[in-house]
């Protein structure tokens, strides 16, 4: 990756993915366009930050490196990042995602606004990024954009993902008006056949239709938000479309590409999936007909620190990788996230994690 696209964005870049092996590129050769979009974006981040915000911040990252010094956890501060989850429902059906799948073994459903208002409440004080996405397709809560307001409202940063199927002409109005600034587009095809095989169900043609009204409509607005980041993940199906796909982006104008990593479930046996090119997979050869994570797994994790993911009917997770909620902190119905945060479970979390990392199940796949 070019040095000024590690641009460390903000705090903490792209938080919340969990495929966090990614190579960013500018849609234009220019270092000057790929400067402007991250400037735009810290921009924006810096004008919604407060003292107090940024004094929390700090609190927490001392608290993590003296915690990873005493081995033992030690918190100070509040979460200065959140993902909510709008939904668990989709449209598609892509192959390693479990609401595709259809296969979560937790309740399902679509977060209402009542909630999402008492979270935010409880968090917009110290809260600098929220991210609207976990598992689902949020634009499927019919609230999703009124969610999005509130927090903006609230003075945090906003940002969610999609797989671009409902940018119609009131939604793309609806998303201009509701104060989002970055919009993650998951495409992972050029053709209408290579796109099928991974996100299953889905149409090219309509993605591709929505997000050129998207930016066509924000320029006519003369907005510079939502920003607009294309992902595609790059696997063995789909590797030989790159040189394509970096001359559409440029074509279309969005504001960022970023190729992905996949996480793949049964990664030890090898999959189809795993591209021939391993600067793009996560995943390597054992050197006995297995594979095994590229990246050793180490007794620590920002994250844990960092902030906390919250499920549509208010579970509180540790992380993007627990998609079943097996490791529930605490329940919003219950209890005040600011209880849970400093709850005996969670911090019997964080202590497990630092002695020995590796006998937590959901960080068996992680690349942090």
């Amino acid at each position: 990756m070019a040095p000024y696209a590690r641009f460390d964005y903000f705090f903490h870049t792209y938080s919340y993915n969990p495929n966090l092996g990614r190579f960013a590129f500018s849609p234009s050769s220019s270092l000057f366009a790929a400067v402007t979009n991250q400037w735009l974006s810290a921009k924006a981040f810096f004008q919604l930050l407060t003292l107090r915000k940024v004094w929390n911040y700090t609190l927490l990252r001392f608290s993590f490196q003296i915690s990873r010094l005493a081995g033992k956890p030690i918190l100070w501060g509040k979460p200065t990042t959140l993902s909510i989850e709008p939904t668990t429902s989709c449209n598609l059906r892509c192959p390693e995602c479990p609401s595709g799948l259809r296969s979560f073994s937790r309740p399902t459903g679509m977060l209402q606004d009542q909630l999402f208002e008492k979270v935010i409440d409880q968090v917009k004080s110290h809260l600098t990024w929220l991210h609207l996405y976990f598992q689902g397709e949020p634009f499927l809560n019919p609230r999703f954009l009124e969610m999005v307001n509130y927090a903006s409202q609230a003075g945090i940063f906003t940002s969610t993902s999609t797989n671009a199927h409902y940018l119609g002409e009131k939604q793309v109005q609806e998303i201009l008006k509701s104060g989002l600034r970055q919009l993650i587009v998951s495409m992972d095809g050029i053709t209408q056949e290579v796109y099928q095989d991974y996100r299953v169900g889905g149409s090219l043609e309509k993605v591709q239709k929505g997000l050129n009204l998207l930016l066509t409509e924000r320029k006519k607005a003369k907005q510079d938000f939502p920003r607009v980041i294309l992902q595609f993940l790059v696997t063995g199906k789909n590797e030989h479309q790159l040189p394509a796909l970096k001359e559409w982006v440029k074509e279309i104008g969005v504001d960022e590409l970023q190729l992905k990593t996949t996480q793949i479930y049964d990664f030890e046996n090898g999959s189809e999936l795993i591209p021939s090119d391993l600067g793009y997979s996560r995943y390597i050869p054992a050197g006995n007909g297995k594979w095994k994570l590229k990246k050793k797994i180490e007794n620590k994790c920002w994250r844990m620190w960092q902030g906390a993911v919250v499920t549509w009917d208010g579970k509180v997770v540790p992380c993007c990788f627990d998609k079943d909620a097996t490791y529930v902190m605490g329940e919003l119905k219950e209890t005040s996230l600011a209880s849970i945060w400093r709850s005996p479970s969670y911090f019997s979390f964080r202590r497990q994690l630092l002695l020995d990392r590796s006998q937590i199940e959901i960080c068996k796949n992680c690349t942090e």
